[in-house]
């Protein structure tokens, strides 16, 4: 989930708001100090009438003592008398100083429209400090000399100030000098804040630069030469995920698109190479699981007359109490997800039910049109109550017709199989009148004796819904060898003689040199089909001893199929009538197949024999030769 923090936009609009914020601020503190400055060039400048008006005092002063008369400047006519001016300059000294002391010039001095409030530094205030000081050490003494000299205060003023008015003017000149050096601070700080700003503005642009190549430009750099790659063909290939933003968003989605087109291709591909329905519906079990969680999966065949609907197969990674061809009744199916405690109607609920048995709480169920196939049902299940989501639904919905086609095939493929085997079986059965119902029962005993051997943890994982349904398909072939026997011995009444029983041993060759060769046919077309009914043909004649033929082979190296189609073999032989014996008894045959166990037999298949007999003898009471 993309937060909105990690967003472009987000981080992007936050740099400019802090770039902003800077400059504004910069711009704001610049003009701030600088109208401060116009007051500061006020305060400078009052400082400086301090200093002309304590030279000008001192001067004045001693002009006065030099001439013993009112001291005029430039034009007699409008001089003014010393006294005059030395009540003036002195007034407006005090309310300088007072103002700067109480730090608060008032219009009168400074012209402007409101008072002034001053600030000063350290040494500032020092200076000021010592300026008031000189001041009033000045204003005082100028008094004291008018107190004392009542006659002629004028001169008594006027020599004071020529004798100590140079101290004053002394504090007038460091108190200016003070206040321009605090000025000059000021300025040097304004410049300090900006050339800190414009660095800061500077590293924020190259920061926001940097984020946005290595969280833009750099990932989109990557994502475009991914793309082409796909583009080209490279289905599959995972793009660095290297951010966590719309980019990174971008990418994992692609990522998940290529996957699952990569995934497609390659369940296309190893359908391709399967051969029966059960291959296909392993392979999506094993490839959708990138996509969705999925332990079981099965398809439904609606039946020609549209009134039921069949379990046609079915892969479950945990044994199954659902067997293929089960029905059940037939109700339109939507595409969509359904919880296990959510029954429904009609094959939903019941197929629902069955598999709550398993302990699936989940399931999803994808109608599938099939041309010339009928209509199917791909259904996915999982133990998880919550495990299907409308995403998971989409994504099947979107590519239904593809996985139609896929399916369609591998049962087109099936039925020419099917096909082949009962042709196949049928052209044995021509030649040899004894087998009769032969090949139904000893097929239905062989997929008995398979599926009762898939309960042990021994051969669980080998003997699958598959191989049980290989057995039973392939098990009416284990004579199709005979088809090479001339019929002199293949139709002789009695016993065979030795040499005629040596030809008739030659028939498991026979069989599976002709069914070789059918697989090799098959395999020049990338599949496989008759491997089973190989080894069932060749073998099915071996003895767990070693002692059978036609190859001598001893225990585990007979194939497991040609092991179990010998016990079903012998078993219906031995209860059934042929011209040369009568049927025997199924407890006499029993125990017969029971003693060899370990001989002729597997022990292995003898056990299941006889645990999976209720299920035989309902098929011998059934299909029983009489």
């Amino acid at each position: 989930m993309l937060h909105w923090y990690n967003t472009i936009r987000f981080q992007i609009s936050l740099a400019l708001l802090v770039l902003f914020a800077l400059q504004a601020t910069t711009a704001g503190f610049t003009l701030y100090e600088v109208n401060l400055r116009k007051h500061d060039y006020e305060i400078l400048n009052l400082a400086g009438q301090t200093r002309v008006i304590s030279h000008t005092l001192v001067y004045q002063s001693q002009n006065y003592l030099k001439e013993n008369t009112v001291f005029t400047l430039h034009d007699q006519r409008n001089a003014r008398f010393y006294s005059q001016n030395l009540r003036q300059s002195m007034a407006l000294y005090e309310k300088i100083i007072s103002g700067f002391r109480n730090r608060q010039l008032d219009p009168e001095i400074t012209g402007l429209a409101e008072p002034l409030t001053c600030s000063w530094d350290a040494h500032s205030r020092n200076q000021l400090d010592i300026s008031a000081a000189a001041w009033e050490k000045f204003r005082i003494g100028i008094q004291l000399a008018i107190d004392t000299h009542p006659a002629s205060p004028d001169t008594a003023a006027a020599r004071y100030a020529a004798e100590h008015g140079e101290e004053l003017a002394i504090s007038a000149d460091q108190l200016s000098r003070a206040f321009q050096h605090m000025m000059e601070g000021k300025l040097a700080s304004i410049r300090l804040f900006n050339q800190l700003a414009m660095l800061a503005t500077g590293l924020l642009a190259v920061l926001i630069a940097l984020t946005v190549y290595r969280s833009v430009l750099r990932p989109l750099k990557v994502s475009v030469d991914g793309f082409s790659r796909v583009a080209n063909g490279d289905l599959g290939y995972q793009l660095p995920v290297a951010v966590d933003n719309e980019i990174g968003y971008m990418t994992a989605s692609f990522n998940r698109l290529s996957d699952r087109m990569h995934s497609l291709f390659r369940l296309t591909g190893r359908i391709g190479q399967g051969t029966n329905l059960h291959d296909a519906l392993k392979f999506v079990c094993e490839e959708f699981r990138y996509f969705l969680p999925v332990e079981w999966v099965g398809v439904l065949l609606l039946s020609p007359d549209r009134t039921r609907i069949v379990l046609e197969r079915l892969y479950s990674e945990q044994p199954s109490s659902l067997r293929e061809n089960e029905q059940f009744e037939f109700a339109p199916v939507s595409a969509g997800v359904l919880a296990i405690d959510d029954l429904g109607n009609g094959v939903q609920s019941a197929l629902s039910a069955r598999l709550a048995q398993d302990g699936k709480r989940s399931a999803l169920f994808v109608p599938l049109k099939q041309p010339g196939s009928g209509d199917a049902i791909l259904v996915f299940a999982s133990s998880d109550a919550s495990a299907y989501t409308p995403e998971h639904v989409e994504f099947l919905s979107n590519i239904a017709t593809h996985v139609a086609q896929i399916l369609e095939k591998t049962v087109v493929m099936e039925g020419l199989v099917v096909a082949a085997v009962e042709g196949l079986a049928k052209l044995a059965e021509s030649r040899d009148p004894e087998t009769g119902d032969h090949l139904v029962r000893m097929s239905l005993y062989s997929a008995i004796l398979a599926e009762e051997m898939s309960q042990d943890k021994a051969f669980s994982e080998r003997i699958t819904p598959a191989y049980v349904r290989d057995v039973f398909r392939f098990a009416p072939m284990h004579d199709i060898g005979k088809v090479g026997i001339s019929d002199d011995i293949l139709l002789k009444p009695g016993r065979l003689d030795a040499a005629e029983r040596t030809e008739m041993e030659r028939h498991p060759v026979i069989g599976g040199q002709v069914l070789r060769r059918s697989e090799e046919q098959m395999k020049s077309l990338g599949h496989s089909i008759f491997q089973t009914g190989i080894e069932i043909a060749e073998s099915h004649h071996e003895k767990y001893d070693g002692s059978g033929y036609p190859a001598g082979l001893k225990g585990e190296a007979i194939p497991l199929a040609a092991r179990i189609i010998a016990v079903a073999d012998v078993l219906d032989a031995l209860t059934s009538k042929r011209p040369y014996k009568d049927a025997w008894p199924m407890e006499k045959a029993l125990d017969t197949i029971q003693k060899d166990a370990g001989t002729h037999f597997d022990p292995a298949v003898v056990a299941a024999l006889f645990r999976a007999l209720p299920r035989v003898m309902e098929v011998f009471e059934r299909l029983k030769h009489v």
